[in-house]
Formats: C-alpha cells, sequence, structure tokens
C-alpha cells in the first residue's frame, strides 16, 4: 500500500474542522446555504454566508455508509429513492436519527441554490424550499450552441466567445438578482472589489491544479493514488477564492513533484493505465487500489483534477460577468458532447491510458458519446450504469467483478 499523501490527510483533517465550526455556527443562529456544485459559489462567499455543497456531504454520508439509510427516508418521504441520489442523499440524511447522521448532521440550512442542470435536481431543491426555515433560488440551466473546439485553451480568456454572449448576458442577470434575494435575507451588501479579489484567488488555485495534473500526466510510474488527489483536490474546490485553498493546490503540487523526483510509484508493477471517468465512487474509495496486485492496474486520471485545472480559471475584468463564464458551461465540459468527448480523448492520450471505467449516473447525459468517442480512438471503455453513492446502486452493478474482467479481456498488459 503506498504512503498517503499528506496533502489529502491536511484537506480532510480541515474539512471536518471547518464543518464542525459552521455547523456551530449554524445551530448558534447563523444563516447557512446548501448549494448544488454548479452555483457560483463565490457569490455566498464574498457575502461571508457558510455553504455546505450537496455532491460533498453526500460523498459523506456515502462514506459513512448511511447513503441507504438516508435514501429510505428520502422514500418515506413519498419521493423516489431511485435517481439522482448524489443530489437527494441530503434530504433523507436530514430525517435520519441522531446517532446515524455523519459528524453530527448537517444544521437545517437558510438557503438552497441549484443550477436546474435537469428537471429532478430543481425538484429536489424545490423540496429543500418547502422545509421549515429555508428558501430556494434555482438558476437556469442554457446548452452550448454553436460548440467550439478544443474549449480548454477557450475558457481562460476567451470565454465570451466559448459561450457566446446570450448565454452569458442570462447568467450574469440571474447571478444579480441571487445577489439582491442574499442581500434582501442576510442584511448584507455585496463587496465587488472582494469578490474581484476571491475570482483572483481561485485562478491561482486553478493555476496549481493544471501545473499538478500535467506532472501526473507525464510520470511514469504513477506518483499519487487517486484515492489521494480526489480529497486532495475537492476539499479546496469547496474553499475556492480563500488564500488556504491556494495554499492546500500548492501543497498537493509540491508533494506530487517531490515524489516524482524519488521516482515514488503507487505501484511498482505498473502494467496498465486506467481512466476513471464519472463520479467518485465514495461509499468504496478502496475498489481505486484492488487491481494492482494482480493485474498491474493503476487509475492514473479521475475528473475532479483534470476539471480543477481546464475548467475554472477565467480572466476578466467585470467580476460577475467572469463568474458567469465560470459557471455558464460546467456542465456542458464534463458531460455534454462534442465539448465532453472531446476533452476526455485528449486527456486519455495526454495520461497514455490503456482502458476506461466510465461510470454512468442517470443525470449524465450524452456518456454513449464519450464512450464512442475513446472506443473510435482504439482506447477499450467498460461503460457501467450506477448510482456512483448510492451503495445499493452499485453493489448491483457488481463494479469490481465487472472490471477484473475488463482487465483480463480487454486490456492488454504492458511489457
Amino acid at each position: 500500500m503506498s504512503e498517503r499523501l499528506a496533502a489529502a490527510v491536511a484537506a480532510t483533517r480541515h474539512q471536518k474542522e471547518w464543518f464542525a465550526q459552521t455547523a456551530a455556527r449554524a445551530r448558534d443562529g447563523e444563516q447557512i446555504a446548501i448549494v448544488n456544485a454548479d452555483v457560483p459559489h463565490e457569490i455566498l462567499r464574498a457575502l461571508d454566508i457558510p455553504y455546505v455543497v450537496t455532491q460533498w456531504w453526500s460523498s459523506i454520508i456515502a462514506a459513512k455508509q448511511v447513503g441507504p439509510a438516508a435514501m429510505e427516508r428520502v422514500a418515506a418521504r413519498g419521493l423516489p429513492d431511485f435517481s439522482l441520489q448524489y443530489d437527494a442523499m441530503p434530504l433523507g440524511e436530514q430525517d435520519l436519527p441522531a446517532d446515524l447522521r455523519p459528524w453530527g448532521g448537517l444544521p437545517a440550512p437558510a438557503f438552497a441554490i441549484a443550477e436546474r442542470s435537469g428537471d429532478v435536481t430543481q425538484k429536489i431543491f424545490e423540496q429543500w424550499g418547502a422545509r421549515p426555515g429555508t428558501e430556494a433560488f434555482l438558476l437556469s440551466r442554457t446548452a452550448a450552441d454553436p460548440v467550439p473546439s478544443r474549449w480548454w485553451e477557450l475558457v481562460p480568456h476567451e470565454w465570451e466567445t466559448a459561450f457566446g454572449t446570450d448565454r452569458l448576458d442570462l447568467l450574469q442577470a440571474e447571478i444579480e438578482e441571487l445577489i439582491g434575494w442574499l442581500e434582501e435575507r442576510t442584511g448584507r451588501r455585496l463587496d465587488r472589489e472582494r469578490l474581484a479579489e476571491i475570482l483572483r484567488l481561485g485562478n491561482e488555485h486553478a493555476e496549481w491544479n493544471r501545473r499538478t495534473r500535467d506532472l501526473i500526466a507525464e510520470a511514469r510510474p504513477t506518483p499519487v493514488s487517486v484515492t489521494d488527489t480526489m480529497p486532495a483536490v475537492m476539499v479546496p474546490q469547496w474553499h475556492r477564492g480563500t488564500q488556504w485553498a491556494v495554499d492546500a493546490a500548492r501543497s498537493l503540487h509540491d508533494e506530487v513533484a517531490e515524489r516524482i523526483a524519488r521516482r515514488h510509484a503507487v505501484c511498482p508493477t505498473e502494467r496498465r493505465r486506467l481512466m476513471w471517468i464519472g463520479r467518485g465512487l465514495w461509499s468504496d474509495l478502496a475498489m481505486y487500489q484492488r487491481f494492482q496486485e494482480e493485474h498491474g492496474a493503476v487509475f492514473v486520471w479521475s475528473m475532479y483534477l483534470a476539471i480543477a485545472a481546464d475548467g475554472y480559471r477565467r480572466y476578466g475584468e467585470d467580476p460577475i460577468r467572469t463568474l458567469a463564464a465560470r459557471f455558464v458551461g460546467i456542465t456542458d465540459q464534463l458531460y455534454v458532447p462534442p465539448w465532453s468527448s472531446e476533452w476526455y480523448l485528449k486527456e486519455a492520450r495526454s495520461h497514455d491510458v490503456d482502458g476506461v471505467v466510465h461510470l454512468v449516473a442517470d443525470d449524465t447525459p450524452g456518456g454513449v458519446f464519450i464512450t464512442e468517442a475513446l472506443e473510435a480512438a482504439g482506447i477499450p471503455v467498460l461503460e457501467i450504469r450506477a448510482n456512483n453513492a448510492d451503495a445499493r446502486s452499485t453493489g448491483a452493478a457488481r463494479i469490481p467483478e465487472r472490471i477484473d474482467e475488463f482487465l483480463r479481456t480487454r486490456v492488454p498488459g504492458r511489457a
């Protein structure tokens, strides 16, 4: 077993301490928010409103093995427990017995904010808005047309070209509406100079992630496990716009560089390099390391570091419009072809992968096109349909067994 990254350990410890402080503030009467990953968190940071990200909280619920119990509570409310569990699980957590709630449980939020990435997400956040003491705010989801090639080269500076004026106009107007909505309810006023500084720190953070991603792409053998890079990258993402997040990203980069310099190997017998497309399997992170000893198979890539490297850098004069540019195309970049399929193929080639495991959830459009693009380039793909946070779903999908068969039958080993 490879030694753990200090950056991953530090990030996990920081997040647990941060959550305890945030929960204490909420229980003392401070207003907090629950938000999905695709809304402009930077507005909340600039207004000093603590927020918890739905997907992160679901990952904690799943890791603590209470995901099925939380979904049973969702079903008990007369709601479906088989769709968008990654978004719905925190609703069920609210109704769990105190002794089952991770880290003492999420206090009732004052605000629930989401992007309408689908009908179900909207309905889930409407349920939050129906809870006593919680109000919901929903942002629009728009589609890309036309679609630019090699978006990752355009979006840092030429985002107006990449996304189109109409899309940016709409989201910019809705962000302004969100600001007014929050100001009215908190009695605070947005400091736009502070917001600009938050965006600057976010760009610095993303530049460190880009350097780290590039180091790992070029390294042979693989110096770090995705089980470490996932928390080391994603915890700072939820603190984007702070000096702590920048320092955490720099620490991760420096630790990866040091490992490469001494030729540290996650798997000294590395013979197969794998890419994991889709959300992290939070209820069973150990799964990613199960195939190293027998197959010499190492997961060298996950979307978390890669999208942190390519997806968030935005440079511009107007902080609100620049923030709109940061979020208007996040779903396109990850899931909507040809944005997504072109990017995943670029990443597969730069990381020199031998095979891809593609976890497709029920709310991720265009999965078949991603698989087809990789297969057409000669990269074998194992497509698995399951929800990453719901142990019932991943158990039924027999993920380890199918990966083992995939490695035996479709992914030839290197010398």
